[in-house]
C-alpha cells in the first residue's frame, strides 16, 4: 500500500506465506543478531527459566528498523527515486531514516512539534528530512498523507504492513535459532500488533506447541479488547506512560494474525513495568524503555498469577530510548509494582513519645519513606513507606498487626492520588508551634538507624516535623521539627552530637519560613 488509508478491508493473511517472507526477510544490512541472554537473577527469583531477546541492543535500540528496512527494500525502482514518508514521534522514526539512509532513498520523518529534541536530531543525525507539524501524532499523519498526496512518496506503516510484519517477525525466528532447548512461552509486547503479528505467524507455523502471549498496558489494551469483541475497536483513550505502545486501534492486518495465533494476552499497570524496567537493568545494566520492558512485566505478572514453575520463558526487551528525565518517576514506581512497598497513612497520638513507640512496633523493618507534619494537638498523621518482601500477604499483615496495636491505617499502596501526588505535599504551616527548631540529618542507611536516633533523643523533645525517603545511597536524608525551647538548646545539641549522626542547623533557611512555619 502506498498511503495511509484505512486498512479494514484488506484481506486476511496466509500465514503459511507470512512465515515464509519471515525467512525471506531482508533486515541484516542494518540490523543485527540480538542476544538471546540466559536471566540468572530472574530465574532464580521466579523459579522458572527466564530468557530475554534484546532488541534494545540493535542500532537504533529498538527492534523497529526490521521491519522498516524489510518493507523499503521491497519499494520499485520508480518507488524509491520518489523517496519515502513516515509519521512517528518514537522508534519507527529512526528505523525509517536508518533504512532510507542505507538504501539512499529519500526519506521524510513527519514528528509533531512537541516531540523532544533528542529524537528529533536523532533521526536527522540519519540523513532524514524532519517535518514538524502539529501537536500530536494524528496531526503528524495528517501531514503525511498530504505529502503522499504531493509527492507519489510512498508511505511507511509501523506495523499494519506485511512486509513490516515479516521484518518484525525475524525476532521470532533468532529465538527459535538461538534456543536449541524446550521453549514453553514467548511473552511480546503489543501497540499496534507488527511485532506480535510477524512473530506470532512464525512461531505457530515453525512451532506451534509454543505458548505466543501478548503484553499490554491495562490502560492501552487494543488487542485484548479487540479478540474480546471479535472485531478491531479503537479506544477512547490510551495511557502514555509505555510511549511506544500506545495505540488505540490495533492493525488489520496484526489482528488477523492475532485471532489464530495468539494464545492468551496479559495486561499489567504501570508500577508493574517500572518494576519491569528495574528488573531488567539489574540484571543487564541496561535500562529499557516502559515500551521495552512491558513482556518482562508480563511475564512475572503471568508467573505469579498462574503459579509457573520450572518453565522455559522468553520475553522480547523491545527497546531502549527512554528519555532520562522519566527515571525519577520509574523509580518512584518500581518498589510498589514490584511489591516491595507498602504505602501506609497512620494515625498517631500528638503527644511526645508516640513518634518512638510506632517505631518499637515497626521492628528492624526498613522505612522507604516517611512524611509527617503537625496538625493539631489530639492526633498526628503519618505517611509512611515500609519494605516488604512477601508482597500483598506481608503488606496485610502489617496492617493488621498496626490496628492490634491500637492504630487507625489506611493502606494507600495502590491509590495513585498517594503515589504521585500526596506523597510529596504532605505538610503545611503550623503557626501555632512554639520553639520550632529545623534540622537537617544524614542518618546511615542501615536497619535501627531511625530507632537509635528517637532513643537517643528520649522523648523530651516533640517532633514536630519528620521527613525522610530512601534514595539508595549510604545516607538516608532526613529533615525534621523538634520543639526545643531556648534554655534547652545547650543539652539538646549534647544529645545530637552524642547520637553521632551529621546535621546541619536549618532554622533560618528560606524555603522553611516561607511554606512550613
Amino acid at each position: 500500500m502506498n498511503d495511509a488509508a484505512d486498512t479494514a478491508a484488506w484481506p486476511a493473511v496466509d500465514l503459511k506465506l507470512l512465515a515464509q517472507a519471515v525467512d525471506a526477510a531482508t533486515v541484516y544490512d542494518v540490523a543485527r543478531v540480538s542476544p538471546l541472554e540466559a536471566a540468572a537473577k530472574l530465574t532464580e527469583r521466579l523459579g522458572n527459566n527466564i530468557w530475554l531477546k534484546r532488541e534494545d541492543a540493535q542500532q537504533v535500540h529498538s527492534f523497529k528498523l526490521r521491519g522498516a528496512y524489510n518493507r523499503i527494500a521491497k519499494l520499485t525502482p520508480q518507488q524509491r527515486a520518489a523517496g519515502v514518508v513516515a509519521a512517528s514521534a518514537g522508534n519507527h522514526a529512526q528505523g525509517v531514516a536508518l533504512a532510507g539512509q542505507a538504501l539512499d532513498i529519500r526519506t521524510a520523518i513527519v514528528m509533531p512539534e512537541t516531540t523532544p529534541s533528542i529524537k528529533v536530531d536523532a533521526v536527522r543525525a540519519y540523513g532524514a528530512e524532519v517535518v514538524l507539524t502539529g501537536d500530536a501524532y494524528d496531526d503528524a499523519l495528517a501531514h503525511a498523507n498530504e505529502l503522499v498526496a504531493q509527492r507519489g512518496q510512498t508511505f511507511i506503516h509501523p506495523y499494519d504492513d506485511p512486509d513490516v510484519m515479516a521484518g518484525q517477525g525475524t525476532v521470532a525466528r533468532e529465538i527459535l535459532d538461538q534456543h536449541a532447548g524446550t521453549i514453553d512461552t514467548v511473552y511480546v509486547p503489543v501497540g499496534g500488533g507488527g511485532l506480535i503479528g510477524g512473530m506470532a505467524a512464525y512461531i505457530k507455523q515453525r512451532r506451534p506447541e509454543i505458548e505466543v502471549v501478548a503484553v499490554e498496558p491495562l490502560d492501552s489494551a487494543c488487542l485484548h479488547r479487540a479478540l474480546e469483541a471479535g472485531e478491531r475497536v479503537v479506544l477512547d483513550q490510551v495511557g502514555l506512560f509505555a510511549d511506544g505502545v500506545a495505540v488505540r486501534q490495533i492493525g488489520a492486518y496484526p489482528f488477523a494474525v492475532a485471532r489464530q495465533c495468539v494464545d492468551r494476552t496479559v495486561q499489567v499497570s504501570v508500577d508493574e513495568i517500572c518494576a519491569a524496567i528495574r528488573a531488567v537493568f539489574e540484571e543487564t545494566r541496561s535500562v529499557p524503555e516502559p515500551a521495552g520492558a512491558l513482556a518482562l512485566a508480563g511475564l512475572e505478572r503471568d508467573v505469579q498469577s498462574r503459579d509457573l514453575r520450572d518453565r522455559s520463558l522468553v520475553a522480547v526487551i523491545s527497546g531502549a530510548n527512554i528519555n532520562f528525565d522519566r527515571l525519577r518517576y520509574v523509580s518512584e514506581r518500581t518498589a510498589l509494582g514490584a511489591h516491595r512497598e507498602a504505602l501506609l497513612a497512620v494515625t498517631l497520638p500528638e503527644v511526645p513519645g508516640s513518634f518512638l513507640t510506632f517505631c518499637e512496633h515497626l521492628g528492624r523493618r526498613a522505612v522507604t519513606e516517611f512524611n509527617y507534619r503537625y496538625a493539631d494537638s489530639a492526633n498526628a498523621h503519618i505517611f509512611i513507606g515500609v519494605a516488604i518482601r512477601d508482597g500483598d500477604r506481608e503488606r496485610d499483615a502489617l496492617c493488621d498487626e498496626f490496628r492490634a496495636a491500637g492504630y487507625q491505617v489506611n493502606d494507600l499502596s495502590d491509590n495513585d492520588v498517594a503515589k504521585e501526588h500526596l506523597r510529596h505535599l504532605v505538610g503545611g504551616r503550623a503557626d501555632a508551634l512554639r520553639d520550632e527548631r529545623l534540622f537537617r540529618f544524614e542518618f546511615p542507611e542501615r536497619p535501627g538507624a531511625l530507632m537509635r536516633f528517637l532513643q537517643q533523643l528520649g522523648g523530651r523533645w516533640n517532633i514536630s516535623l519528620f521527613h525522610y525517603r530512601n534514595h539508595g545511597a549510604a545516607f538516608g536524608r532526613v529533615l525534621a521539627g523538634i520543639q526545643v525551647p531556648d534554655d534547652d538548646m545547650p543539652d539538646f545539641l549534647d544529645r545530637l552530637r552524642g547520637i553521632g549522626y551529621r546535621y546541619w542547623d536549618e532554622s533560618d533557611n528560606p524555603a522553611y519560613r516561607l511554606f512550613l512555619r
